[in-house]
């Protein structure tokens, strides 16, 4: 009996094991991902206790997230495990812990509409070369999208589908088991999550509801309608993307996520 509690107590000594911060002021974020809202922020050797590991946003070619005791999630990069790969379980219910599902045709259509096409390479308002619906270039002439440019609109909706990927992810990792998601439901919140940021999707009330197993379809029409506002007033634009995600949400679709 003795050497099964002495077994047992170094098993949790083990699990309970504290690693070094390595970088300067580091960010613990709510999500795995840089587009997560900043919770609090890790002074250079400041030791962390991680809970659980799981993917998110590449950090210096790390795209491992350490969740903490505090319940934030910091970069892997910047923390000093001993190791460039997991050193700790995965991370079971949200944060990333499965692949998240692509967003339907619906969805994809439904963002495309309220983006906006233009074929070839433009300045947008902040300066910044873009194309095909709201794509921001990363390369001279854009070079990084496959595609001939000008661009076709059926060759502008997969570089679309493409770019979607970041506000899957992100809502796949923000949800926990209990939040249970068709696919059209799934695409209404990535819809939203692409429109205004993962990090504001993130904090808000509807994952606060959705992860305490309320059914989207109840949060959905209480919800969405309150994200209409820019600048202080209240945008056409928006009133109309929240309530086409709405009513895209209310039609009959295979199960996305749990995954």
């Amino acid at each position: 009996m003795k050497f099964t509690l002495f077994a047992a107590a170094a098993a949790l000594a083990s699990t309970a094991v504290a690693f070094p911060i390595t970088g300067d002021s580091v960010n613990c974020r709510s999500g795995p991902g840089t587009s997560y809202a900043v919770k609090k922020s890790y002074a250079k050797g400041h030791d962390v206790t991680i809970t659980c590991q799981t993917g998110g946003t590449s950090v210096s070619g790390n795209s491992i997230w350490d969740k903490t005791s505090d319940g934030c999630y910091v970069a892997d990069y910047y923390v000093k495990t001993g190791s460039s790969g997991y050193v700790k379980p995965k991370c079971s219910t949200g944060g990333g812990s499965c692949s998240a599902p692509k967003s339907n045709a619906a969805t994809v259509d439904l963002i495309a509409e309220f983006e906006g096409f233009v074929a070839k390479v433009y300045i947008d308002a902040t300066g910044h070369p873009t194309v095909g619906y709201g794509h921001l270039c990363t390369k001279s002439k854009c070079a990084e999208v496959g595609y001939p440019i000008p661009l076709s609109k059926a060759n502008g909706k997969k570089l679309l589908a493409t770019d979607m990927a970041k506000a899957e992810k992100c809502v796949t990792a923000m949800l926990n088991s209990k939040a249970v998601l068709n696919a059209n439901q799934y695409g209404a919140l990535v819809s939203l999550a692409f429109n205004v940021g993962c990090g504001a999707v993130q904090s808000s009330s509807i994952v606060t509801r959705l992860n305490k197993g309320e059914k989207a379809a109840t949060v959905y029409p209480q919800e969405f309608p309150k994200w209409v506002h820019g600048g202080g007033k209240v945008l056409p634009g928006l009133v109309r993307r929240r309530n086409a995600e709405v009513a895209l949400a209310k039609k009959a679709a295979g199960k996305a996520l749990p995954c």
